[in-house]
């Protein structure tokens, strides 16, 4: 089963960093508080459930991969999204993003029916990522979030967002098969 990624192409690659620039994309996203889990799940269920017909239209629109998630570092300030499935915070605050289907618009997306669902179309970006599998949790967030950093100093990379760390797999996917990132926005 294929899930559309949104698209890119490889600048640079130092396993398992690459720097990516990405085309300009559609996000759907919402804000949320709790931990990272908490905000993972409780982000994902909004949108999913936008996704699965809560919108005006009742119309089904495709799972993309990733989900990201955002901290927000600065207060009611949103930042730029990644796909998948993006979570960002602030004390708690964070930003769930889903990648919408590229053959949408913004308008031909069919509006949500959930205020808390907003979408945004973000214009092309340069990325540096780094991948990781098996599980996911703040300490290991924020390991591989330093390692990029420390990457991005060697190439002379200025970031100009908050990380946003990306799972593209279900729950259920064995540890050694997930692919998770985290991604940072850097100067072009």
């Amino acid at each position: 089963m294929a899930i559309e990624e949104p698209k890119y192409s490889v600048l640079e690659k130092t396993p398992p960093f690459e720097l990516r620039s990405y085309a300009p994309m559609i996000l759907a996203e919402v804000q949320v508080e709790g931990d990272l889990d908490d905000a993972s799940s409780q982000g994902f269920r909004l949108i999913a459930a936008y996704i699965f017909g809560q919108n005006q239209v009742s119309e089904k629109i495709a799972m993309t991969a990733p989900v990201a998630v955002e901290e927000q570092t600065v207060k009611s300030a949103k930042i730029a999204m990644t796909a998948p499935v993006n979570i960002e915070s602030n004390a708690g605050q964070w930003t769930v993003t889903f990648v919408m289907p590229a053959e949408y618009t913004m308008d031909t997306l069919p509006k949500p029916l959930n205020s808390k669902v907003q979408l945004r179309q973000i214009p092309a970006v340069k990325r540096a990522v780094i991948t990781f599998s098996g599980f996911y949790n703040h300490q290991k967030v924020t390991e591989k979030t330093l390692e990029l950093e420390e990457w991005m100093k060697t190439k002379n990379l200025l970031a100009t967002g908050t990380p946003k760390f990306a799972r593209y797999n279900p729950p259920w996917t064995l540890p050694f098969m997930r692919r998770n990132e985290i991604q940072i926005d850097v100067r072009d």
